[in-house]
């Protein structure tokens, strides 16, 4: 397959479109001073057009160009900002010396060069006195101004963007620092409550639940403390907390995982399936006398990830609303919201076959 064409942001491409649209300018403005000049008696029309579109042509390039430059000088300390807008813009203090000095070496060079193009011995503008010279240079600071004025409101909605950008990457890194500050206490509360309840009852699945909580906080506290982490080492510590669970619930919790092999290094953000599947053990498994069985599986659909969360406990029902609304599901919301905007999305409804209870289906961009 051939790589596709891609353009630079510098180089030959970025000098094509510096010229291409000085020449614009200087052939709109030059063009319409000429039309202009050509009504008056005594003014030759191709004569003023040559002089006015090369005065016009070498004060944008100046005036431009100088403009570039000493952006360049003034902002070769600053950080700029993700699409370098606000690296075009000098300050006032430059374009107040750039301006006239731009149209004074503009007016020059171009005067200059239409004379020598047109063969007169002298740079001037031929039929011209010393009002209109004077307005052909307030003529051929428009391009420069336009420019000026261009760049500065350009440079500033830029700088508001970047602001407003970090502003919205920090609040999303603090939320989800919440969040994650939440998950881990939610998670580890709940399985010390089953412990202490156990004691009483079954001292000894009680010590082996404790050493299975132990080894699972061992393997999930380097995952804690990173943003993210391989989807296997996701199912990996999914698996530790099953075991966790049936050490308490005995036969009634089963469980199957599947994770293709394809997938298997595909990252995604530490504990995110966590609090589905405790959704699916508080709210399906554990109210079910018979208990059931967790599915946890991973797919690859087009441009998604589709990862599944199904149990075959006692379904979504109207008298348990916070199955719906509760803080796993509001919390798994609330993380893929902030990393991945609409590209993400989280269903919890009746699994579609014949064996009852609920599917949670997450769906991640690829």
């Amino acid at each position: 397959m051939r790589a596709p064409l891609l353009l630079p942001s510098t180089g030959l491409y970025q000098v094509l479109g510096f010229f291409r649209r000085g020449l614009l300018m200087a052939v709109v403005i030059g063009g319409a001073f000429a039309l202009a000049q050509s009504l008056l008696p005594g003014h030759r029309f191709w004569t003023t057009l040559a002089y006015s579109m090369s005065i016009s042509f070498a004060c944008w390039f100046f005036i431009d160009g100088g403009r570039l430059l000493a952006a360049r000088w003034a902002n070769r300390k600053a950080a700029g900002t993700p699409d370098g807008q606000a690296s075009q813009w000098p300050g006032w203090g430059w374009m107040s010396l750039v301006l006239p000095l731009g149209t004074l070496a503009g007016y020059g060079t171009g005067n200059e060069f239409a004379a020598r193009l047109l063969g007169h011995e002298g740079a001037h503008v031929p039929g011209l006195d010393l009002r209109s010279i004077a307005l052909i240079l307030v003529v051929s600071m428009t391009p420069g101004i336009a420019a000026t004025y261009f760049y500065y409101t350009r440079g500033r909605l830029a700088a508001s963007r970047a602001q407003a950008e970090q502003a919205q990457r920090l609040a999303a890194e603090q939320r989800l620092m919440l969040l994650s500050s939440q998950l881990e206490p939610h998670m580890l509360f709940n399985t010390l409550a089953n412990l202490r309840a156990l004691i009483g009852v079954d001292p000894p699945r009680a010590q082996a639940m404790l050493d299975r909580l132990i080894l699972f906080l061992r393997a999930t506290l380097d995952a804690s403390r990173a943003s993210t982490h391989p989807l296997d080492h996701e199912f990996a510590r999914l698996a530790d907390y099953l075991e966790l669970m049936q050490v308490r619930m005995g036969t009634r919790l089963q469980s199957r995982l599947t994770l293709p092999d394809e997938l298997a290094a595909w990252p995604v953000p530490t504990l995110l399936l966590q609090p589905l599947v405790e959704n699916a053990i508080k709210h399906g498994l554990e109210p079910h006398v018979l208990g059931g069985r967790i599915d946890i599986s991973a797919e690859r659909q087009g441009s998604q990830v589709v990862l599944r969360v199904r149990d075959t406990g006692a379904g979504l029902h109207s008298v348990n609303p916070s199955r719906r609304d509760g803080f796993g599901l509001e919390q798994v919301r609330e993380r893929i919201s902030a990393l991945y905007g609409a590209a993400a999305s989280l269903e919890l409804a009746p699994a579609p076959d014949g064996e009852g209870g609920a599917l949670a289906t997450l769906r991640l961009p690829a």
